[in-house]
């Protein structure tokens, strides 16, 4: 058995379930750090004094996650302020959450989960999670946090239909089959499979929560099962929604931020119901976080999303009226951000992004055209086309020589990286490229020196793109130069995303350029699923993808053998729970990638800009910058961000 626990306290462990041998017996962990005498929020002072809230020592539960900050090189803060950020659109409140990162287990910045809303968890062989409430946890709205809402969301939502018409989510079930849920006391529930299912943890400690619990208190109101149907149909009616299930979904949001009324564990709450220009997010009464000085996390009192056009983030930044934003600022604003940083009183930090590939272009394995889905399948044609690319120039060009070239792949600094991963087909090599083209029988040419197909059609590759990725289209302009030179012709198509997917799933488009791998940092114990033909959004083989999805009732069965060792590979990681085989299944699938070339890499390592007031404590100067595993910044937990002098803090709360 394995134990992730968290004796009332932030544990330091260094090894934990996904590294701990089978044999490890669930134990007290030493270092423990004991709960201390706590100090009132300056913020929640006079609601204490009314009357309106309990004192802080009877809102933390009874085993809070205590965290030592100078164990991780951190100052313990001082309690108040508001931060000031910006949002295109209200929709993006949803990254809020992400970057909040308030999860039943997390990672910590190395990457190894830990305990956070949850007291500890227990693992056996990956097939038996039993999972510990902290004993007097409670919502947001002071209503105890208990199995009950874990019990609710499981048999009251995820096992009814109307609610959740495809069922459970995919990670709940293993081949297939469901887990067996068991209510063990008030504070402890059990997920019980038959075989392993090491998808479980890292998907609750994944950037999109996946809540498999809910406020069962705030949320039988709106279930049939619970509340009179026909008052429940009026108030559809009243929302213009269809049915009970529609008005239940509607305010079951606990991610998006589009409901000021549902209770939550994280460090923030919004207050603000939409539309609206600006929204508020306030601390948490009921966090379950505290420092070892007593002070109750989050340390900033309020979070303020101001609505602003994507194109003008960079330009607000550099005017000062920002306190802090990374999202929606990219590489190509970092010049401008510089300039402002002495006048407005701000740094920019610079930030890698772990993406496999800041662009990548993928081959459509699974394109309706038979010229073109034959062409794309030879992986020789695959090798030609991504050593026909001039990396460094590209690296010059476009990321200030500082980002890495070669494939898409895992970057080094990764527990599964490997130099060739890298490296192989990788380099410019024009003259292999050639070789290969004229190897596979492309050696007929038009008058210009553009190849032809064997139908006779011009080797004209049309790559369509999001048209609002304006990275992707610049990489694009310089490779359609490169491959002019092997006989290779490349025309861009920008589209909107949507349109864009929506051709992909059709058979549609030749080619894609998108973003690499998302996860470029993985371990072990993470799931790779992202390197096999399962997700019909991967567009090297969306077909094959939607026909794992849909279980066979649309796309196509994959039939390449290449690809099939792929999904081979990955039931095996599957069906494990040995994590040295984890890790020789993932090295495969990586071997399989680079040589295969499925998805054709350019540049990794981009430079992600963040804004950071001057004043503002507590957050990394370097760090790597990715929605999956880092969940964009909230592994590196930014509610232990505080205002060193209250006089720096600047943002307009007014």
């Amino acid at each position: 058995m394995r134990c992730l626990a968290s004796i009332g306290a932030a544990v330091t462990v260094t090894a934990l379930a996904f590294v701990l041998p089978l044999a490890a017996i669930c134990a007290p962990f030493d270092g423990a750090v004991a709960a201390p005498a706590y100090v009132e929020t300056p913020y929640f002072e006079e609601a204490v004094k009314k009357g309106e809230l309990p004192p802080v020592a009877e809102r933390v539960p009874a085993e809070p996650l205590v965290v030592d900050m100078a164990a991780h090189g951190r100052r313990t803060g001082k309690p108040g302020g508001d931060i000031l950020t910006l949002a295109g659109k209200a929709r993006d409140l949803r990254y809020l959450s992400s970057m909040a990162y308030s999860r039943l287990v997390g990672y910590d910045a190395n990457l190894d989960l830990k305990p956070d809303i949850l007291a500890s968890v227990d693992d056996v062989d990956d097939r038996i999670f039993t999972l510990h409430i902290r004993k007097g946890h409670k919502w947001s709205d002071g209503q105890p946090f208990t199995a009950e809402d874990f019990r609710y969301w499981w048999d009251d939502v995820a096992l009814n239909k109307e609610l959740s018409p495809a069922g459970p989510p995919m990670f709940m079930l293993v081949e297939g089959q469901r887990p067996v849920f068991t209510v063990i006391n008030d504070h402890t529930v059990r997920y019980e499979w038959q075989k392993p299912n090491p998808r479980f943890l890292p998907m609750l400690a994944g950037p999109r929560d996946p809540l498999i619990y809910r406020p069962a208190h705030y949320m039988k109101q709106f279930h049939s099962k619970y509340s009179d149907p026909e008052a429940l149909a009026q108030a559809a009616a009243r929302a213009k929604l269809k049915s009970w299930a529609a008005l239940h979904n509607r305010m079951d949001d606990m991610f998006d931020g589009s409901n000021p009324d549902i209770p939550t564990l994280g460090p923030w709450k919004v207050i603000t119901a939409g539309p609206a220009n600006r929204f508020i997010f306030q601390r948490n009464p009921y966090y379950h976080r505290v420092d070892t000085a007593g002070h109750q996390l989050p340390y900033i009192d309020r979070i303020i999303v101001d609505m602003s056009s994507p194109g003008l983030f960079a330009a607000k930044a550099n005017a000062g009226e920002v306190d802090f934003l990374a999202r929606g600022l990219t590489t190509a604003d970092i010049p401008v951000l510089k300039q402002g940083e002495k006048a407005h009183g701000y740094r920019t930090l610079l930030w890698p992004i772990a993406r496999g590939s800041q662009v990548a272009l993928y081959p459509n394995l699974t394109v309706n055209d038979p010229v073109w889905r034959k062409l794309n399948r030879d992986v020789r044609f695959r090798r030609a086309l991504s050593l026909g690319i001039d990396r460094r120039t590209i690296n010059n060009a476009l990321f200030f020589g500082l980002g890495t070239e070669g494939n898409d792949t895992v970057r080094e600094g990764s527990r599964l990286f490997e130099p060739e991963y890298r490296t192989e087909y990788g380099t410019y090599d024009p003259d292999r490229a050639n070789a290969l083209l004229d190897e596979i029988g492309l050696t007929e040419r038009r008058g210009d020196g553009t190849r032809l197909l064997p139908d006779g059609r011009p080797l004209e590759i049309v790559v369509e793109v999001d048209g609002d990725t304006g990275m992707a289209v610049d990489t694009l302009q310089l490779i359609s130069e490169f491959w002019r030179e092997i006989g290779v012709r490349l025309f861009i198509k920008p589209q909107d995303i949507n349109v864009l997917r929506n051709r992909a799933y059709a058979g549609l488009p030749v080619m894609v350029a998108n973003y690499g791998l998302d996860n470029a940092i993985p371990t072990p114990g993470m799931s790779p699923a992202e390197l096999a033909p399962v997700f019909q959004d991967n567009y090297a083989w969306p077909k094959w993808g939607q026909y794992i999805e849909t279980k066979g009732k649309n796309g196509e069965a994959c039939d390449l053998e290449a690809a099939r060792q792929l999904l081979d590979l990955y039931n095996q990681w599957l069906s494990t729970a040995d994590r040295k085989r984890q890790a020789e299944i993932w090295h495969e699938m990586l071997a399989n990638r680079t040589d295969q070339q499925w998805s054709i890499g350019t540049v990794a390592d981009a430079l992600q800009p963040i804004v950071l007031r001057a004043g503002l404590t507590n957050f990394p100067d370097k760090a790597l910058y990715s929605w999956e595993p880092t969940s964009l910044v909230g592994v590196y937990r930014i509610d232990e961000i505080f205002w060193d002098k209250p006089e720096r803090r600047v943002a307009e709360a007014q």
